[in-house]
């Protein structure tokens, strides 16, 4: 966004009923900081009381409009986060600023990188707005949001305060008096360690150090705020067993595991505990099935009426926000166990009685658009209705390793209890593993192929293609939680949206070529990348197109294309995209390295569009995850493409990213 504009969130995405507002900067020295603010104000453009400023010594609205969430360290730099349940502002609220300042004498044009992002309420960057030169000013508006009607929309401010935040604090309508905004002025005036000013705290003083005396002492800079980050060890620290065979004690234990029963109430119950324990993992949990930002409570093996026969459902999710109650039932299967209708059904049933808003399915199979792995009846004459949610294992343990390994989680406790939540999952004893098996049609599929026995509208193909389908999820989940970075499933809209239909065409390639296909959207890359599998040769190809550059000579973009990928793989082929042709040069990166002229056509007038990199792989055969099996060989191979090829090469220039992103995620 430029400065003065505006959007409507809900052109931006459906789930804004709340938002993630995120404040950052870096600073040259490591040592720049600021403390953001939030005030609420009328139609008069004023806070209807002082209750309406929100600062780190005001965090929470107490009808959970507003939350400061507090900082989290990002390279050289930090952000600030603020929660927003859009549905709680109270109506005669309408519009929000959000807004930082800075201490000391400090000023915003000494730090870098000063920029405002949105997010929705499942984690959808919507927004991002960056301040060019702030100047030399001591509090900022960064944006506001503001009703129109029915919806909220989201304005692009930039404005800055050269008297601080006490007189953007005035100018709201806050009461200040002259001699507390004199001390919001001078440094270590207005301080715990200064004398009683005014009792009025709406406007706050510099947050002081812990371990600040009432002495006056010299100023210290603040720490750097990248290393507040609390993230598990690179290497774990060498072991002080006797012997290799010692297993370190564990929170979670799974050598106890007998049996699938035993299996799915240890796992219930280990992940809704760490839920209750690491709040912002229990959020990213929840929210996606439309549970508020609040307290949260959870029980396993409870017991609910039924008929003649009580049920026992696995778990259960209470969210309390504000007075207002939230609850999901949850049932839990693990290890190859498929959900039963029979006893969704019943769960639905005592949830539409009971006024439970949702039930979840916890399982290690992925649940397709269109495709219900349960099928279930819903009664539209109730008045309450209940909705059906699934949740795979493998997301469960994507959320979890992006907060371990990318954002954090605020201390090393919850910290260590979410690494010992994944250490759970990832054990093959706890039956936690996510999609791993291709099905009963795999195997008859593949034989068909081989020997062109497979007709046209078998539908043991599409049952094929849907696994396919699965499977590429699951890889998406795990590339991502890898990386740090978004990664999805592509599918070009002009094959369609409908996914029943797109699934069938998939599976009439599949009788006539033999082929499964698929594209990933990974944040950052340069392109799409495609993957994908030959049943007739068993190998397994994962590409990415490069456009060529807008810019310089062919021979130039060829010799910097080579350079770029000194540490890729020698078998990585290299082909030349050339206009209104099939193919152009093509060769291994092994041999064009001495040579890089040999990718460009003979014929000097061919405009070249682009490059084509790809990798090659011979494809398990069995239809499960083990060694040998194609589901290990396409996480694999997808894997390897992207570490030894793709992290060398630019991000795209942004006009291609804007193009790229008319791709629908599937």
């Amino acid at each position: 966004m430029t400065m003065g504009s505006n959007v409507s969130l809900t052109a931006l995405s459906e789930n804004v009923g709340s938002a993630i507002v995120s404040l950052g900067w870096s600073s040259p020295t490591g040592e720049g900081d600021a403390d953001v603010s939030v005030l609420l104000l009328d139609g008069h453009g004023k806070v209807r009381s002082d209750a309406d400023f929100y600062f780190y010594n005001n965090p929470v609205a107490a009808d959970g409009s507003v939350q400061l969430l507090g900082k989290e360290p990002t390279g050289d730099g930090s952000e600030d986060r603020i929660s927003f349940d859009l549905t709680a502002v109270p109506v005669d609220v309408e519009r929000i600023v959000v807004a930082a300042s800075r201490y000391e004498g400090a000023r915003f044009g000494e730090l870098d990188d000063l920029k405002v992002t949105l997010a929705d309420s499942v984690g959808e960057s919507l927004l991002r707005f960056v301040i060019e030169d702030a100047g030399q000013v001591s509090a900022i508006i960064f944006g506001e949001l503001y009703r129109r009607g029915e919806e909220w929309k989201f304005r692009a401010v930039g404005q800055g305060y050269e008297s601080g935040l006490a007189g953007l604090a005035t100018d709201f309508g806050v009461d200040i008096e002259d001699d507390e905004a004199e001390a919001a002025q001078e440094p270590g005036v207005g301080s715990p360690g200064a004398p009683p000013q005014a009792p009025l705290e709406a406007v706050p003083a510099p947050r002081p150090p812990a371990e600040e005396e009432a002495a006056p002492k010299k100023r210290t800079a603040r720490p750097r705020t990248a290393k507040k980050k609390v993230t598990p060890p690179r290497a774990p620290a060498k072991s002080l067993a006797e012997n290799e065979s010692w297993r370190q004690a564990r929170l979670f234990p799974v050598s106890a595991l007998k049996n699938d029963r035993d299996r799915e109430t240890r796992a219930t119950s280990v992940l809704l505990s760490v839920m209750t324990q690491v709040p912002r993992f229990g959020r990213r949990i929840t929210a996606p099935f439309g549970a508020p930002s609040g307290r949260m409570e959870t029980f396993t093996e409870v017991s609910l009426p039924h008929g003649d026969t009580p049920r026992r459902p696995d778990g259960v999710i209470r969210v309390e926000r504000a007075g207002k109650l939230w609850t999901a039932l949850v049932e839990t299967k693990t290890n190859g166990n498929p959900l039963k209708s029979d006893q969704v059904q019943a769960y639905m049933d005592i949830a539409a009685r009971r006024g439970y808003e949702a039930v979840i399915t916890l399982s290690n199979d992925v649940a397709l658009e269109g495709s219900p792995l349960v099928d279930v009846k819903i009664d539209r004459r109730r008045k309450h209705q209940v909705a059906l949610w699934h949740l795979s294992w493998a997301e469960v343990a994507h959320q979890a390793q992006m907060l371990i390994r990318h954002e954090g989680v605020g201390n090393a406790a919850r910290t260590w209890l979410l690494q010992d939540l994944l250490h759970y999952l990832q054990h093959d004893n706890s039956g936690c593993h996510g999609f791993q098996n291709m099905g009963a049609a795999w195997v008859p599929v593949r034989n068909g192929i081989n020997d062109e026995t497979l007709c046209q509208g078998d539908p043991r193909a599409l049952e094929v293609v849907e696994s396919w389908e699965r499977l590429i999820r699951q890889v998406c989940l795990r590339l991502g939680g890898e990386l740090g970075q978004k990664v999805l499933p592509a599918q070009r809209t002009r094959r369609g949206t409908d996914p029943g239909a797109r699934r069938t065409r998939l599976a009439e390639q599949l009788c006539l070529e033999g082929r499964l296909q698929a594209e990933l959207r990974v944040e950052g890359a340069p392109g799409l990348l495609s993957i994908s599998a030959d049943l007739r040769t068993a190998k397994l190809r994962t590409s990415l197109e490069i456009p060529a550059p807008e810019q310089g000579y062919p021979l130039t973009w060829a010799k910097r294309l080579v350079r770029r990928l000194a540490d890729a793989p020698a078998d990585l082929h290299v082909e030349t995209l050339v206009e209104g042709e099939t193919g152009g040069p093509r060769g291994t990166l092994e041999r064009l390295r001495p040579e890089p002229a040999d990718l460009l056509p003979k014929d000097g007038s061919t405009r070249i569009t682009g490059f084509r990199l790809s990798l090659f792989k011979s494809m398990g055969s069995g239809r499960g995850s083990a060694e040998s099996g194609f589901i290990r060989s396409v996480d694999d191979a997808v894997h390897r493409f992207y570490t030894s090829v793709v992290v060398h090469l630019d991000s795209p220039a942004a006009g291609r990213t804007a193009v790229k992103e008319r791709v629908a995620a599937g």
